[in-house]
């Protein structure tokens, strides 16, 4: 197989892996359509940060390293999967309100985005699966006979990805449309983030014992 034809199949797979749905997604989502365009983005930035901080680990080889000590991975797993129920109960909390006049205040409204930013760094840093998929990419692009020149190709291909993903959908759900939807549907929205983040939370304790 050529280096275009593993490209191809490797750029797939990684879309495949973040188009599909998952507690980042659903995070992204949500926000949009309750706190607008500016909100869902900088939720999306910090996701695509904490996912190109593993990419620049994994080509420097130090997550072959973490994914060699199965205490760092449990350590890991326990922190993620506590952060993932603590936002289970903030959506579950939210679920119970009614959706107020303004969601951002101007004058709170930079402190409002950084800490979304922060948020989405904390997430996909706290997912073991983030690791263990950009291992996998590396193992299976970085041969030994590989151009030192196809990392940057690999890393940054991924990259253009994340970006077309995770702003999409800050961008798409933050239409007049998706927001006026999420108005009359709120409760149920923040109540089913509730539950994904409960399970993904509880999946990845279960996973540490």
């Amino acid at each position: 197989m050529t280096f275009s034809h593993e490209l191809i199949l490797l750029y797939t797979t990684y879309f495949v892996a973040t188009a599909s749905p998952g507690p980042s997604n659903m995070a992204i989502m949500g926000v949009a359509m309750k706190k607008g365009r500016a909100a869902g983005l900088a939720l999306a930035s910090g996701v695509i940060s904490g996912s190109m901080l593993w990419a620049l680990l994994a080509a420097g080889g130090v997550l072959t390293v973490l994914a060699t000590f199965a205490h760092l991975l449990i350590i890991l797993k326990i922190g993620g999967g506590i952060y993932l129920l603590w936002l289970a109960f903030k959506a579950g909390k939210s679920a119970l309100c009614r959706v107020d006049a303004v969601e951002f205040k101007s004058s709170h409204e930079s402190e409002a985005l950084g800490k979304l930013f922060r948020q989405g760094i904390l997430m996909h840093i706290g997912n073991p699966k983030a690791i263990l998929t950009w291992v996998a990419i590396m193992s299976i692009s970085l041969k030994p006979d590989a151009a030192v020149s196809s990392l940057p190709i690999i890393i940054g291909g991924c990259a253009v990805i994340c970006v077309l993903v995770f702003c999409g959908y800050a961008l798409l759900f933050s239409t007049a449309v998706m927001t006026a939807f999420y108005r009359r549907i709120h409760r149920g929205l923040d109540a089913l983030l509730a539950c994904c983040f409960a399970i993904a939370g509880i999946k990845l304790l279960h996973s540490s014992s």
